[in-house]
């Protein structure tokens, strides 16, 4: 942990995890360095694409996932962990995604994820000791072909792929309790999908098996058991069995079925995505209206290698720039050129921030107080890391680097203080991080216009 913590130091500047957070991606690859990283990195840009520190303090469910989702917090385990109880099979899965889509599931299932870090947290101080994970029982009871659904298995499957990639190790038990006949057929489907140590965690219980000796009783404090279970406990969580109305509906089975690969989960997010091809790379065009205004840029490259620069145009843009279509890019657009081949460093272009190589997981953030009007172009190109390696590699290469973006232009009139400790004032941070002061240098740090 301590080798991870010092390559976070050096690529992700004042904004490192604490301690047990770097640890649960660690665990989640068996102690592997370079895979932890990995997995690490690819989850913190993720969090800021999206602006998951924000969710639990802007979202708010919609009515029919208040009315019809069959979920909820109930009271701690023996361990001290915070439980959760779904009663999936009395939910109409079909009309909650009719109504809400996936992404409205998805969204309601991370702001599930988000609350249980949170209730860790307070466990942890009430109890003394570390509460790194919760308990989540599921109820099967009412679970039939009708749950076996194509859009629903869909859902499911993404929802398993979004919380495994982003929330490992934060899953001590999950007890599936009043399995049905059917059941077998949905955990082949789903099964596969699922973590090797994840599935070790699985307790599954048929009939009325959990009441038995190594049933919910060894987890859970009789006192707290849910009475829907036979237990005592008063369970404040929907119990389902209706079917969402019909008035709810936004989307067709169709709509469902023929969901991008990646759909945008946050429409709110600050951040855009390009794809740096070998020879294409992306241009940013800002225009700065008065001297003294400063360009402010955070970035992650969230695969390959690229080299950032920062140029000043002479003269104004006056051509259409160009678009280079990527497969798979949001509207098919991966990239875009402002500077032609015929315009010359020194002549036409000045370079106000020299070149920085930034690799696979760096993360990114700068600052660049102009010293002249005009136009300014913000460049990613693609870096090819084999021949800059002496080593022999005969592995088989991508020859295009993909990257996530904000920028800023800050009127001068608009901050105060030190040149080197200009922040931008929208940029998401992981709240996830310690505290590591204000300052925002980037790899390349912050210098007045040449």
């Amino acid at each position: 942990m301590v080798q991870l913590r010092q390559w976070l130091h050096e690529t992700h500047k004042g904004k490192i995890p604490k301690d047990f957070h770097i640890l649960r991606f660690l665990r989640a690859r068996d102690f592997n360095l370079e895979k932890g990283r990995d997995m690490l990195v690819h989850s913190l840009a993720w969090r800021k694409l999206h602006n998951i520190d924000r969710l639990l303090d802007t979202y708010e469910a919609p009515e029919v996932i208040q009315k019809y989702y069959a979920g909820g917090w109930h009271y701690n385990d023996k361990d001290g962990r915070p439980m959760y109880i779904l009663k999936l099979g009395e939910m109409d899965i079909k009309g909650l995604i009719k109504s809400g889509g996936e992404e409205g599931i998805l969204k309601q299932v991370l702001a599930v994820n988000e609350e249980g870090l949170r209730r860790c947290q307070w466990a942890t101080k009430s109890k003394g000791h570390p509460v790194s994970a919760c308990t989540c029982i599921v109820d099967l009871e009412g679970l039939s072909m009708r749950h076996l659904w194509r859009p629903g298995i869909k859902t499911l499957l993404r929802i398993i792929e979004v919380v495994e990639a982003n929330y490992p190790e934060t899953m001590g038990r999950l007890l599936i309790v009043r399995a049905p006949r059917v059941f077998p057929v949905l955990w082949t489907l789903v099964s596969p999908f699922i973590d090797e140590n994840t599935r070790q965690k699985f307790m599954i219980y048929g009939g009325k098996d959990y009441l038995a000796p190594g049933g919910l009783g060894d987890y859970v404090d009789e006192q707290y058991i849910p009475d829907f279970l036979g237990g005592e406990c008063y369970c404040d969580v929907y119990e389902g069995g209706q079917h969402v109305p019909k008035s709810y509906y936004h989307y067709h089975e169709d709509q469902l079925d023929s969901s991008p690969t990646e759909p945008p989960f946050s429409s709110e997010s600050l951040y855009q995505m390009a794809f740096v091809i070998k020879e294409w790379p992306h241009e940013l065009h800002l225009k700065v209206d008065e001297r003294g205004s400063v360009i402010t840029w955070d970035f992650d490259i969230l695969k390959g290698a690229v080299t950032f620069t920062v140029l000043r145009c002479r003269s104004p843009l006056t051509s259409e720039p160009h678009e280079h279509h990527v497969h798979g890019a949001a509207g098919g657009i991966g990239s875009t050129q402002y500077i032609s081949k015929d315009m010359v460093v020194g002549v036409d272009i000045s370079i106000v921030e020299p070149p920085c190589v930034c690799r696979d997981g760096n993360s990114v953030q700068g600052s660049h107080v102009t010293r002249q009007a005009g136009s300014y172009i913000l460049q990613w190109k693609f870096f090819d890391t084999t021949k800059s390696s002496h080593s022999l590699d005969f592995s088989f290469t991508s020859h295009k680097s993909k990257v996530m973006y904000y920028t800023e232009v800050l009127q001068s009139q608009g901050f105060k203080g030190s040149m080197t400790s200009l922040q931008s004032s929208q940029s998401g941070f992981s709240q996830l991080s310690h505290s590591q002061g204000s300052q925002m240098s980037g790899l390349t740090g912050s210098y007045p216009s040449r």
